[in-house]
């Protein structure tokens, strides 16, 4: 699978946002049969899957729009295979994290918590 170097920049930012609020990041660019996970963190006893979206100036809209039904079914889908080989007894939610970037930098970070039901 070809690297996007924008997405991997973005998912390192998002990181760096996560961290900062104190989340602990437990796995990055989990692979499975399904799919990839961004990232999979723990903010306090919640295990959260993380979807990161990353955008390179305003002209497509924000970053999180790109996360539509079909992306969300398929969300739900690796969060429950994560599950299955990895059992956590807790709370369990995922999060979206938008982040626009230009010319280097950061512009915004839109971070959703509980973004899908």
């Amino acid at each position: 699978m070809p690297v996007n170097p924008l997405g991997v920049s973005g998912e390192a930012l998002a990181e760096d946002h996560l961290r900062g609020l104190g989340y602990q990041i437990i796995e990055k660019d989990v692979r499975t049969p399904l799919g990839q996970l961004d990232l999979v963190a723990m903010d306090g006893k919640t295990l959260v899957f993380v979807e990161v979206k990353t955008r390179a100036g305003h002209g497509y809209g924000l970053p999180q729009e790109a996360v539509d039904a079909k992306k969300i079914r398929k969300l739900r889908q690796l969060g429950l295979y994560y599950l299955k080989i990895r059992p956590h007894r807790g709370s369990v939610r995922f999060d979206v994290v938008g982040l626009t970037v230009s010319g280097g930098r950061l512009l915004r970070v839109d971070h959703i918590k509980n973004a899908i039901d």
